[in-house]
């Protein structure tokens, strides 16, 4: 008997640098999670973080990153989930954050915004 892989259902809408209308539609969506419990983890913005390893590595050593407790989710397939209820959500973060939405990356939502299924 297979078992369901841990999901998280947004509640709420999170917080971050994408538009509010963006953000929005993220709200009622069941994500797959990288990691089946929530963590203390370094984030940095959608659009302003730094993007190579090397440069986010520098700017938690600076102190530039953000302290997140929540869960980490798959980035590809939360925004292919994304595009069929919103394609112009999806198209937004595809522009205009492409390298965080790549295969084998993941996004992080606030645990307060979160509802974990599945389990």
């Amino acid at each position: 008997m297979a078992t369901a892989k841990p999901a998280v259902r947004i509640i709420a809408v999170p917080p971050g640098e994408a538009p509010l209308w963006v953000r929005e539609k993220w709200v009622g969506l069941e994500l797959p999670l990288a990691r089946a419990s929530p963590g203390r983890f370094f984030g940095f913005g959608a659009l302003s973080g730094p993007r190579s390893f090397f440069t986010q590595l520098w700017g938690i050593l600076q102190r530039r990153a953000d302290r997140i407790y929540g869960y980490a989710v798959e980035a590809h397939p939360a925004v292919e989930i994304l595009q069929a209820s919103s394609p112009e959500a999806a198209a937004w973060w595809r522009e205009n954050a492409a390298e965080l939405v790549a295969p084998r990356r993941c996004l992080l939502f606030h645990a307060e915004v979160c509802q974990v299924v599945g389990k």
